[in-house]
């Protein structure tokens, strides 16, 4: 039995805005996020960078784009982010939590933190909403957050686990790229285009409805079935370009209340990196 929805109503943050242990994040990306997080975000909501605090990058043919820090590195970001044991954290970004949102919310539960919600429509739909928005710089006071673990929680597999479901027909490997991007029509960011042999298309757009809301939990529990009914949770693998928006499809699957399948880091930014 799930103890907590892992999305939050724009209407539910605004009813626990003055609780202590809230901590809000705002972790939208792109060149200029920091610079559009100073101009415009959530009321006491604290920037959280994708590449810096989310991610040790290096070469992406070795770990992909967006690879996780190392474990205990994170550990110390969470503590500097001012999370402790007891904090309730509310991410958002500006992608309805399709991007670096759905990826903290993921790291967080794999480092052992259970109340970590991401918000419904991100920052888009709050300020439609009418969510009180400010420019002020934010931070929480420094924490020394003790993990329970030493490594992540959350099921993954590595590049030689893909080479294998690759050809393996009792495993598949899903795509959550837009369908142009996993058919190879056009590839805008890695250097080749294509998709991993034996991967299916799930779009993580179709989480989303016309208002870039996720759909209910009844209906993505139906979207994503015939996976769960064909496939072992241990032979379902998800990835997308870098690590990051796959994290979106699995907190759909969460939130309709599957079990978490196995994330790919090193997704399709690596694998094409590496002639396979």
């Amino acid at each position: 039995m799930k103890n907590q929805l892992p999305i939050i109503e724009v209407a539910e943050l605004f009813t626990k805005s003055e609780n202590l242990d809230l901590r809000i994040f705002d972790v939208r990306t792109g060149p200029d996020a920091n610079t559009e997080y100073r101009k415009k975000h959530l009321g006491n909501s604290v920037f959280v960078d994708l590449n810096s605090d989310l991610a040790e990058i290096d070469d992406p043919k070795f770990g992909g784009r967006h690879p996780l820090p190392k474990f205990e590195n994170f550990i110390k970001t969470i503590g500097k982010l001012g999370i402790d044991k007891d904090s309730h954290v509310v991410i958002y970004d500006d992608k309805n939590g399709a991007n670096a949102a759905a990826r903290f919310w993921w790291m967080l539960k794999a480092a052992g933190h259970q109340n970590v919600q991401v918000l419904n429509g991100g920052l888009q739909f709050a300020e439609n909403q009418n969510y009180p928005l400010s420019s002020n710089d934010n931070s929480y006071p420094e924490t020394k957050y003790i993990s329970d673990y030493t490594d992540w929680q959350l099921p993954q597999v590595w590049i030689d686990n893909v080479r294998s479901a690759s050809q393996d027909m009792d495993s598949v490997i899903v795509d959550v790229r837009e369908s142009q991007r996993y058919q190879g029509i056009t590839e805008p960011i890695d250097l080749v285009a294509g998709h991993i042999p034996n991967a299916k298309n799930y779009p993580f757009s179709d989480n989303l409805d016309e208002n870039g809301l996720f759909k209910s939990p009844e209906v993505l529990k139906d979207l994503y079935s015939e996976l769960f009914e064909k496939y072992d949770k241990s032979k379902i693998i998800f990835h997308c370009g870098s690590g990051v928006t796959a994290c979106h499809s699995l907190l759909a699957l969460d939130y309709a209340g599957f079990d978490i399948p196995n994330l790919y880091v090193g997704s399709w930014s690596e694998w094409s990196r590496n002639g396979i």
